[in-house]
């Protein structure tokens, strides 16, 4: 039986890092949330980690573009100076761009190459 740790996120790409062999982008995602009597967005904002097939599409992708990331949650731990680091990575399995620039993407979505 496979165990399994996976994060879905649709949202609009803030920022993008793009380097050689990996890409690190920052997706806004937006929920609903009543304050008082009225609704708010409440964005959150989530760093995935783009590496191989996945960096190529990330540099295509701009800032503004909706997009629907599916991946796996990576946790790590490190000493430093004698202190225990904890982190969490979201590593990118599929990545596709829904709308670019507020208009429908083409249909260039990740597949199984």
């Amino acid at each position: 039986m496979q165990n399994i740790s996976e994060f879905r996120i649709i949202g609009r790409i803030g920022s993008a890092e793009i380097k050689e062999k990996v890409a690190f982008l920052d997706v806004a995602a937006n929920y609903g949330r009543k304050v008082g009597n009225e609704w708010e967005d409440d964005t959150h904002w989530n760093r995935v980690t783009c590496f191989g097939k996945n960096v190529a599409r990330a540099a295509k992708m701009g800032k503004g573009d909706l997009v629907h990331i599916t991946g796996r949650v990576r946790q790590s731990r490190y000493e430093r100076e004698g202190q225990t680091i904890y982190g969490v990575d979201l590593i990118v399995d599929r990545i596709a761009v829904i709308a670019k620039n507020g208009k429908p993407a083409e249909q260039d979505r990740d597949g199984d190459d």
